[in-house]
């Protein structure tokens, strides 16, 4: 029963695996072409033996014909230039397949949902996109040539054997089955060794990517000891399944060649008896040694094929297993003609993890055109009503509308369109400041929109002093920029857009007075006429808001004023008067 459930999924591993090369649209000339040329290098490989016969057998009577030296040669062009033209139309068709692979990966990551971002580090998902695409690659380009055009050239030279001497012939094909053998279940093996090396590579590159991007947290907690542990032990793993495969390798490898050896000898031996005894020319022995070599070393190639193939296999689940994956919708939906309506909570409920609730029943208005702040403790759940009005994820109970219209009927690229986010750390993109004010927008931005953009930020002054000025490079994640710099960079980011919804996660709480009064003041102008939504971390920058939610356990506990909720809520009133002592 095992080995029947283990037989069709291997079945459907290979009908996978050939399902995706037929999706990738190979160009089919160039496979048409770089066949026929094989198969032409082939053919001229089985008639060299032939040749060289006749040249053996001439010169052993003094006979020589100047025919067959140039048939000879000739063969021998045809085959080299056939093979070079060949190989370069295979490489060029595994660039293709791994080019369109690569393309379909990766327009399938963009438009994966973040839960997808959640369970997977960032290295692992480019550890698909590179290196196993590459092994389906070296497949194409190095093995599925050979492969058949060794099946090819094993079938002649076997036939053409036969006509020479046919119990010789039987001599060599008894070798087959043996190293049939040797190399089913040891394939099997690789197979399972190189899909977890492909999941080591993977987690190594994550771990890489990991360190990498946060290069400087490491250095300023004197973390490289540890992190060069992490490290080592990944690479140290990498190691130990290299030497798997390597053990694999030194049992087939061997093998193959002393099986070839023994057939060799067998054959020069018992040749050597059949052509003193005059059964056999001189000739017909050469010729019979090169076709054993013409089927023994495909053999040799065919194995490593099958061994190339395992690998692919492993890495075509990969590639397979994040294609399958569920897209954020795309679908025609609703198109957002209206943003200038209340935005509605009803019963909202949401959970990450299944029993462990994060935001329960929430029921809240929020109006059009104003400024509505939510406070509470930490882990209350202000972050996650971001993330679900992004609709980064899908509430488990309840929903939010635009006036009558659930926020999911929306085209999902229509719906953020219409929202502006500045975070606490705004993200900033590797690239210049240009590139960064114009992020995201799908239509020409001038020059002009964007210094205007940048002006009404507080970010021109700053930028104009710059030596490069807007096209500045700012370094990985805006590094050469400090922290008010890069927030009035993404206020100018959100202003060019000229959103209808803003969305702002305290954004001047890491701030020096300084820049923060710049960052407020640009804050101040971008929410103009807009919905405005606030996450509060210090309350004396939300006392103005025209409204305040507060938040506790996921529960809405209170909305209201400022000057209402200090005299009807105990926490808000608690937390008020703390922060402003201290303030003060």
């Amino acid at each position: 029963m095992i080995l029947k459930e283990n037989e069709l999924q291997k079945k459907e591993r290979i009908r996978a695996f050939w399902q995706l090369l037929k999706n990738a649209n190979p160009p089919k000339l160039i496979l048409i072409a770089a066949i026929l040329l094989s198969l032409i290098e082939t053919a001229a490989s089985l008639i060299v033996p032939l040749f060289t016969k006749s040249l053996v057998d001439q010169l052993a009577a003094s006979t020589l014909e100047l025919s067959v030296i140039i048939l000879l040669v000739g063969a021998f062009l045809l085959q080299t230039v056939a093979s070079g033209f060949s190989f370069y139309f295979m490489s060029y068709l595994g660039e293709s397949v791994v080019a369109s692979f690569r393309k379909k990966l990766w327009d399938q990551i963009l438009y994966l949902p973040i839960s997808f971002f959640d369970k997977h580090q960032s290295g692992e998902t480019m550890s698909r996109v590179t290196q196993d695409t590459n092994t389906v690659k070296m497949l194409i380009t190095q093995h599925l040539i050979t492969f058949v055009t060794g099946l090819i050239s094993i079938i002649g030279a076997v036939i053409i054997l036969f006509i020479i001497d046919w119990k010789m012939t039987l001599i060599m094909i008894i070798a087959v089955p043996f190293s049939v053998l040797i190399i089913m279940p040891l394939g099997q093996k690789m197979y399972k060794v190189s899909r977890s090396t492909q999941d080591e590579m993977a987690g190594l590159s994550a771990n890489l990517g990991r360190v990498l991007a946060d290069i400087r947290l490491v250095k300023a907690y004197h973390a490289e000891k540890f992190e060069q542990k992490n490290g080592h032990r990944g690479i140290q793993h990498l190691f130990h399944y290299g030497l798997k495969e390597a053990k694999i390798l030194a049992v087939i490898s061997p093998l193959m060649t002393f099986i070839m050896m023994l057939v060799l000898v067998i054959l020069i031996g018992y040749g050597g008896v059949r052509v003193a005894s005059g059964l056999l020319s001189a000739g017909a022995l050469v010729a019979i040694i090169i076709y054993m070599f013409q089927i023994i070393v495909p053999f040799s190639q065919m194995a490593a094929f099958f061994t190339s193939f395992q690998k692919a296999l492993g890495a075509t689940e990969r590639i397979q297993s994040i294609l399958s994956l569920e897209r954020e919708t795309t679908k025609k939906q609703l198109q957002v003609n209206n943003p200038a309506q209340d935005i509605i909570f009803n019963g909202l409920s949401f959970s990450y993890k299944k029993g462990e609730p994060i935001l329960k029943n929430i029921n809240l208005r929020i109006p059009y055109g104003k400024t509505t702040a939510f406070v509470g403790p930490s882990g209350s759940g202000k972050t996650t009503i971001f993330s679900l009005f992004e609709r980064f994820y899908l509430p488990n109970e309840g929903e939010i509308k635009l006036g009558e219209t659930s926020i999911h009927e929306f085209q999902l690229s229509s719906w953020r369109s219409q929202i502006g986010y500045v975070s606490q750390e705004s993200p900033i993109m590797s690239g210049t400041i240009n590139d960064n004010i114009r992020y995201g927008m799908d239509r020409e931005v001038t020059e002009a929109e964007i210094k205007q953009a940048a002006e009404l930020a507080n970010a021109a002054t700053f930028i104009e002093q710059l030596p490069d000025g807007y096209h500045t490079e700012v370094g990985e994640r805006g590094m050469k920029l400090s922290g008010g710099q890069r927030q009035r960079i993404a206020i100018a980011r959100a202003l060019i857009r000229n959103p209808k919804i803003l969305l702002l996660d305290e954004a001047t709480s890491n701030l020096d007075s300084a820049s923060e009064l710049l960052v407020q003041q640009a804050l101040e102008l971008l929410m103009k006429g807009r919905t405005t939504l606030v996450i509060a971390h210090r309350l004396s920058t939300i006392i103005h808001a025209d409204q305040i939610v507060v938040l506790e356990n996921g529960e809405v506990t209170g909305t209201g004023s400022h000057r209402e909720l200090l005299e009807s809520h105990s926490l808000y009133r608690k937390l008020a008067e703390q922060q402003l002592r201290d303030e003060a």
